[in-house]
């Protein structure tokens, strides 16, 4: 039987400019990941090592967000009412999760590489860390311009490894004038731990923003005792409870609550002006109220003390 339930709001998300700029960058990222190792297993440079083994994890990241963006378009059946859009925040995870692990697997390295200490190309590491440069510069730019168009938690945890990747290149280039000017290679592992403390960070960021989509709390931008405030203003609205506020993906809200009305109220009119309140104030389009009383339906001590306080 074909699924044919009506949704008021489309759970799905088109995002023509994200999934553009995505392709341009993963065969850009894919193409200079491959330099890299080459270049770092040439060269004997762990900075510029630990910059393709991010590089691989852009590839995977890159990955994860295109797919992430091909589900959020598929639309919604009788078993995933919501659609696909969550599997963004899921990507979002993975990607912030790849981010520290290889901050942590840099920073191992880099302790080993002080401990036992490799002679580097500098003139091989400069060159190609120069190129990698230019190119996490133009993919930083292009993923950022991406996000002002179509802000999301995907791109953005994408556009974080490109950061990072950024660092790396900057981070590469100056380990190796200092190694060139001083001669110790120390500054080769010193660096790529620093680097590898930079991307530990982003990918902390965004391991806690998509966590806390993921964990259904309150977004940030939202105070709830503010939208409670609000909906007990509408007139005939007695008490506001039963609130809950979550994100199901970037900038797709949803809200229930309970809500105790005068007896003597039109339940539609009250309905009608929180979803005013709602829509035009907080930009929630998608909400479920349910309209009651204790009169009518049992709310133990919570019921009683409120028939109390309205005797």
């Amino acid at each position: 039987m074909k699924y044919t339930d009506y949704h008021h709001l489309n759970h799905v998300k088109e995002q023509q400019t994200s999934k553009k700029t995505l392709w341009i960058t993963l065969i850009l990222t894919l193409f200079f990941t491959i330099v890299e190792i080459v270049g770092g297993l040439l060269s004997h440079s762990l900075a510029l090592l630990s910059d393709s083994a991010h590089m691989i994890a852009d590839v995977f990241a890159l990955g994860l967000s295109m797919t992430a963006i091909y589900m959020a378009a598929r639309k919604p059946n009788k078993r995933y009412t919501f659609g696909f859009l969550r599997f963004e925040i899921i990507a979002s995870f993975l990607n912030g999760l790849a981010l520290a692990v290889i901050a942590i697997g840099i920073f191992i390295e880099g302790i080993d590489r002080m401990i036992h200490p490799q002679d580097v190309k500098m003139g091989l590491m400069l060159g190609i860390a120069s190129i990698g440069l230019v190119v996490n510069i133009v993919l930083t730019i292009v993923l950022g311009r991406s996000m002002r168009e179509e802000n999301n938690l995907n791109v953005k945890s994408a556009l974080w490894h490109f950061i990072g990747d950024l660092l790396s290149s900057i981070g590469v280039i100056v380990s190796a004038l200092l190694i060139h000017f001083t001669g110790y290679t120390l500054f080769d592992p010193v660096v790529s731990m620093v680097i590898g403390a930079i991307i530990f960070t982003g990918g902390a960021k965004i391991i806690r923003e998509s966590l806390s989509v993921l964990m259904e709390s309150v977004p940030e931008q939202f105070d709830l005792d503010q939208i409670r405030a609000d909906l007990g203003s509408v007139e005939g609205v007695e008490d506001v409870h039963e609130l809950h506020l979550w994100s199901i993906s970037t900038e797709h809200y949803s809200l229930t609550a309970h809500v105790f009305v005068r007896e003597d109220i039109q339940p539609y009119c009250v309905i009608l002006g929180i979803n005013h309140i709602l829509k035009t104030k907080y930009g929630i389009e998608h909400s479920t109220v349910q309209i009651e009383h204790p009169t009518i339906l049992d709310h133990g001590e919570y019921g009683k003390e409120f028939l109390l306080k309205h005797a």
